[in-house]
C-alpha cells in the first residue's frame, strides 16, 4: 500500500465494512450483536440507518449509548461493546490497523472456562467458511448467547477483579499473534503517518514531486452478508 508517492491505503490505515445487526432476540428480550473487546483498535460507528444503542462497559462503569442515523460514535481498546438493534440499525463501521478488529483483534465475553487456551476459544467461536447457511448462523448465534452469558456476569459483578480478569484472560489468548498484527500495524497505520512525514519534510524543501504520483483506487465489497460477531456484513479486501 505504499508507493514513491506515499501510502496508498484508505486515509490513517483504517478499515471499512458495512453492518446490518443481527435482529435475534437474546434471552434477555434484546436483539443483537455479540458483546466482545479489542486489545490494540478504536472502532466507530457511523449509523446509516435504523435504530439502536450500543452497550459499553469498561472500568469506568456501564453505558448505554443511543444510536440514530447521523450519530457519530467511537471506543478505544479495552471498551466490551453490546450493539442492541431497535429497529433494522445499519451502521458503516471504521476500523483501526488495516480492520484488525475483523482479522484477529476482538475478544468475545465468554464465561472463564471457554477463555482458558486458544484452542478451547476457537472450537466455540470459529464459524467454518464453507459450512451451510443454516450451520453458520447456528454457531453465530450460539457464540453470541454464549457471550451473553459471560458479559452478564461482567456487568452484574462487584469490585475490579472479574473485569481485570477478563482483561488478562484475553491477552493471553491473542498473544501468540502479535508479531502478524504488529506486521499489519507496521505496515498500514505506521507506514501511512512516515508517509506524511517525508511528504512534510518534502514540502519543506520545495520539493513537490510526490504531487505527480497520486493514484486513485475504488473497491466493491469481496464478500456480502458475512456472519460477524454483530450482525451480517459487506467486506472489502485486505491489505
Amino acid at each position: 500500500m505504499v508507493n514513491a508517492g506515499g501510502f496508498t491505503g484508505l486515509p490513517g490505515g483504517v478499515a471499512v465494512s458495512h453492518l446490518s445487526v443481527y435482529d435475534w432476540p437474546a434471552d434477555d428480550g434484546v436483539c443483537g450483536g455479540t458483546p466482545h473487546m479489542h486489545l490494540t483498535c478504536s472502532e466507530a460507528y457511523v449509523v446509516t440507518g435504523g435504530r439502536g444503542a450500543v452497550q459499553t462497559l469498561t472500568t469506568s462503569g456501564y453505558e448505554v449509548t443511543p444510536l440514530a442515523p447521523g450519530t457519530v460514535a467511537w471506543f478505544t481498546p479495552g471498551t466490551i461493546h453490546r450493539l442492541v438493534n431497535e429497529d433494522e440499525l445499519r451502521i458503516t463501521v471504521l476500523m483501526q490497523n488495516s480492520g484488525l478488529p475483523e482479522a484477529g483483534d476482538a475478544v468475545l465475553t465468554l464465561p472463564p472456562k471457554y477463555l482458558a487456551d486458544p484452542e478451547t476459544y476457537a472450537a466455540v467461536t470459529r464459524i467454518p467458511a464453507h459450512a451451510p447457511e443454516e450451520e453458520r448462523e447456528r454457531i453465530a448465534r450460539t457464540r453470541r448467547d454464549l457471550a451473553l452469558e459471560g458479559y452478564r456476569r461482567l456487568r452484574e459483578s462487584t469490585g475490579p477483579e472479574p473485569l481485570a480478569a477478563f482483561h488478562r484472560a484475553a491477552a493471553a489468548l491473542v498473544r501468540p499473534r502479535l508479531s502478524e498484527w504488529r506486521e499489519r500495524w507496521q505496515a498500514g497505520a505506521q507506514a501511512a503517518a512516515a508517509a506524511t512525514g517525508e511528504q512534510l519534510d518534502r514540502l519543506e524543501k520545495g520539493d513537490v514531486t510526490h504531487l505527480t504520483e497520486a493514484v486513485v483506487r475504488a473497491e466493491l465489497p469481496s464478500e456480502y452478508g458475512k456472519f460477524g460477531m454483530c450482525g451480517r456484513l459487506n467486506v472489502y479486501p485486505g491489505p
